[in-house]
């Protein structure tokens, strides 16, 4: 026979009942923010072209911090690039984007309006540029360029910046040596294909799927920018200081590189807000981005290389203060 379990007094279970009370509290707070409310109201993220990785980098992160923060609605704003996103949240028409640090250089030494109170969030991954021309082209160099026709971006994106930097290290005026057009990535590839320009530049994270599609649909080759032209960048200084030496792996873009890896140049991009962002909204923001790192580097390759031992790293810009909260919380 089953022996009788001890009858439990109601001293004992009132005991109990508080002890699990207890535990569930505990478990609660360590797993909830509790007393922390989520940041409320509505802010503009600047992002980049429709078919730019800061646009779909921008978009993914809308939907982690609608996760994170459901009472705060991110709206997203499309622009031309890094240059325009810098202007936008140093004159206040946008709280966060995301810029290459050439940019941001450019136009705090320019001391226009607002340079004074950009602040920078986190390192997130580097942008890569790219120099794009038929693989049956005569082109084998930037220096080769002179007097063809050569997209080099909108005059308020972060590729026109390099394209003219690099054009100029290449002993080229970018107003007089080449017929510039002002097109996008959006429209590059087009042109290329239809014989209406000779070369584009782009700069963006790897691979960029408008480069990427071109690449599985004509036949294209990009240009090396060698060590010789990074020293010449150097020497220019100002925002070229912030380029540095790279290679574009051979897996980048595989039809058009033929399992050979392509020298060229890099540049940090940065999240970057205003001095008067709230700090507690700054840091949950900085938070959510380093958190979805691995979520959204399965769709977006380039988010793949945030990494937080790197992130504080947001030279020329301060760290915001709600960003310097964020990284002293998981500092081990």
């Amino acid at each position: 026979m089953f022996q009788a379990l001890p009858r439990i007094g109601r001293r004992g279970a009132l005991l109990g009942s508080a002890a699990a009370a207890v535990v569930l509290g505990l478990l609660l707070w360590w797993l909830l923010p509790l007393g922390e409310e989520s940041p409320s109201g509505s802010i503009t993220f600047s992002t980049g072209t429709p078919t730019g990785v800061y646009q779909k980098y921008g978009t993914m992160l809308q939907d982690e911090f609608a996760k994170d923060m459901p009472n705060l609605d991110v709206r997203l704003q499309n622009s031309d690039g890094s240059q325009e996103n810098v202007r936008r949240v140093a004159t206040g028409q946008a709280d966060f984007t995301i810029a290459a640090a050439d940019a941001v250089e450019t136009y705090m030494l320019q001391g226009t309006p607002g340079s004074d109170m950009l602040r920078g969030c986190a390192r997130l991954y580097d942008d890569y540029v790219h120099v794009v021309v038929p693989r049956s082209s005569s082109v084998k160099s930037v220096a080769d360029l002179r007097g063809k026709k050569v997209a080099v971006g909108p005059s308020g994106s972060g590729v026109r910046l390099i394209a003219d930097h690099v054009l100029q290290a290449a002993g080229l005026d970018p107003k007089e040596d080449i017929v510039p057009l002002p097109d996008g990535i959006g429209t590059m590839p087009t042109l290329l294909k239809q014989h209406k320009i000779d070369a584009f530049f782009w700069s963006g994270g790897l691979p960029t799927s408008a480069v990427q599609k071109l690449s599985q649909s004509f036949r294209i080759k990009l240009l090396p920018i060698g060590s010789d032209l990074v020293e010449k960048l150097h020497q220019q200084g100002g925002a070229s200081s912030y380029y540095r030496a790279a290679v574009m792996p051979a897996d980048a873009y595989p039809k058009a590189q033929l399992g050979e890896s392509v020298q060229t140049v890099a540049v940090a991009n940065l999240l970057i807000t205003r001095e008067d962002s709230d700090p507690k909204l700054t840091e949950q923001l900085t938070r959510t981005v380093i958190n979805s790192r691995d979520h959204i580097g399965a769709v977006v390759h380039a988010a793949q290389l945030v990494d937080l031992r790197t992130a504080v790293y947001t030279d020329p810009l301060q760290l915001h203060e709600g960003a310097r909260r964020y990284y002293r919380s998981v500092k081990p």
